[in-house]
């Protein structure tokens, strides 16, 4: 299995598990949260029988990769995905994220040059700013963040059902574009992950994407659900659209925030259309 080193905490490295297939134009999928590169099948399946080369690294604190006790901040989670693309040398890539993948993304292309990237995708986003403050008056209360994180100290496995099933809709969708083996996956891929990255990732929710939108120069599509009840569409992709110039926003009616599982004809048909296009030249 491939790692790239990050990293180190007291004397041992952090590495980032990553997977590396096919040929063609690179795509970097970045998963959401609590999950990790697994969850991707209903997209990279396709995007390699298309012919694209397909990378998923699994972000630190879960999966295969290591679990240190820092580290969980946009800063340093787009700091590991720069380590990925510069170790790859990709060029003329597209990244793809989902959830809290698209604050990677966002703070990725905001904060250094978009030489290897083409073009971004951003699957239920977080950005632009999901906490409700003065100058934010359509972001969600901090309570709602702290709730969250007494939770996981509570009972991490509970609250991993609980987000399970907001993140499928599941009074909605079970049996249906949800199966129970799907749901049980899911929850047994999160409760791998660490408690402590779980706990801290929250605390990277509350970040203020806004100034890093005027830096990106790149094509972006946004694709969400109108009734996710992760990351409500209001607060998230249905205003984030209008602050980047170059972007296209496809609403998918009455999805949920798991659209890469629940929706992946939908997902898979938009990205390859976007993907297909002229890419933007780089110096």
């Amino acid at each position: 299995m491939p790692y790239i080193t990050v990293g180190t905490e007291n004397a041992g490295p952090i590495d980032l598990y990553y997977e590396d297939h096919g040929a063609g134009r690179p795509v970097v999928l970045i998963h959401g949260f609590p999950f990790n590169g697994a969850t991707w099948e209903k997209l990279s399946i396709p995007l390699l029988a298309s012919g694209h080369r397909v990378i998923t690294y699994d972000r630190r604190g879960f999966g295969n990769s290591s679990q240190p006790s820092t580290g969980y901040d946009y800063d340093t989670l787009a700091a590991d995905l720069d380590a990925l693309m510069t170790k790859l040398d990709l060029r003329d890539a597209v990244l793809i994220g989902h959830s809290m993948g698209t604050g990677e993304v966002t703070r990725y292309l905001g904060t250094r040059d978009s030489r290897r990237v083409a073009r971004a995708v951003l699957l239920a986003p977080l950005a632009p700013f999901l906490l409700k403050t003065a100058d934010n008056p359509e972001g969600v209360d901090r309570s709602v963040f702290d709730g969250i994180q007494a939770a996981i100290l509570e009972d991490r496995f509970a609250y991993l059902t609980k987000f399970c099933e907001a993140f499928f809709n599941w009074d909605e969708n079970r049996g249906t574009l949800v199966s129970e083996e799907a749901f049980r996956a899911h929850w047994e891929i999160g409760a791998r992950g660490s408690a402590k990255g779980t706990h801290d990732c929250v605390a990277a929710w509350l970040t203020d994407f806004r100034p890093d939108l005027p830096r990106i120069d790149v094509p972006v599509l946004i694709v969400q659900g109108d009734q996710d009840r992760v990351l409500p569409y209001a607060a998230t992709g249905g205003r984030l659209q209008p602050m980047l110039p170059d972007a296209r926003l496809i609403t998918l009616r009455g999805a949920p925030h798991g659209i890469p599982w629940t929706h992946p004809k939908e997902v898979v048909a938009a990205t390859m259309e976007f993907i297909g296009a002229t890419a933007m030249t780089h110096a």
